[in-house]
């Protein structure tokens, strides 16, 4: 089944409800095989939060925190 979606000018789209459901994370990847773009789901970032391992923050903070730093990395 396809759903069709609008990118944004800031290059961000809505991910159907359905098709979040199914994916069961709120992080994922993106990969280009051949002329596809696939999107799959990354049900740990455990590797990447190793940093924060010993400080008292619920996993969320953690996780979005990391996702921030690695953002502002790839811009810089």
């Amino acid at each position: 089944m396809a759903t069709t979606v609008k990118i944004t000018g800031k290059g961000q789209v809505t991910i159907p409800k359905h098709i979040r459901k199914l994916l069961g994370s709120d992080v994922v990847e993106f990969m280009v095989k051949g002329g596809d773009i696939l999107i799959k789901p990354v049900n740990s970032v455990g590797g990447a939060l190793n940093s924060y391992a010993k400080s008292h923050k619920n996993f969320n903070e953690i996780r979005d925190t990391a996702w921030e730093e690695a953002v502002r990395g790839r811009n810089k």
